[in-house]
């Protein structure tokens, strides 16, 4: 019989906490098993395994993330939501680390439910960018290089890849608004 209270939810809630605190790579049912004070084949009862298990950590973090993008955003414009939207994917990184590991895996293409979950999360970055004179047909390049520069920024920091003494706040400022910069004077060149 399931332990009372628990569920997937409960249980992907727990494995996420595993993740921040010693990494995607490390997380295993026997961890959140312990965590949760059952035996690890309890948890098949809710989840169908470890894959099963990181995938729902994944859905949830795109969740998450998405929603922190959102509310970054709303009621800004151009490169007031840009700012935002850097601002509210960093500190996310920083404060959730190994479910912000979690999310530089694109979903298969058959999983449409993650692919789903992936695409409102492209969706909040879409709409930012709709403030910008750049066209459709190059939204999808506009927005690899966003998420290149943010995650390179954010990569190089978590894994002490900076070691000069000056602030990496002000570096990720001057880098947001070069960002802003290029998107307001974004090439319109086509692929040759």
């Amino acid at each position: 019989m399931p332990r009372a209270g628990l569920t997937p939810e409960v249980v992907a809630a727990e494995a996420s906490q595993v993740c921040d605190e010693q990494g995607f790579d490390a997380l295993s049912l026997a961890a959140v098993a312990k965590r949760l004070g059952v035996a690890t084949p309890s948890l098949y009862k809710h989840v169908a395994g470890l894959d099963a298990l990181r995938r729902l950590v994944v859905l949830a973090t795109v969740e998450e993330l998405t929603e922190r993008m959102r509310e970054a955003a709303v009621g800004r414009s151009r490169g007031a939501a840009v700012r935002a939207l850097f601002a509210a994917y960093r500190d996310f990184a920083h404060e959730h680390p190994g479910r912000y590991a979690a999310l530089q895996r694109a979903p298969s293409p058959e999983d449409h439910e993650a692919s789903a979950t992936f695409a409102r999360a492209l969706e909040v970055i879409s709409s930012v960018l709709r403030g910008f004179a750049i066209p459709e047909e190059r939204s999808v390049h506009v927005i690899r290089v966003l998420r290149s520069t943010m995650h390179g920024f954010i990569d190089l920091e978590t894994q002490g890849g900076f070691g000069l003494p000056e602030s990496l706040d002000e570096s990720y400022t001057l880098m947001v608004e070069g960002f802003v910069r290029l998107l307001e004077q974004w090439p319109d060149t086509k692929e040759t």
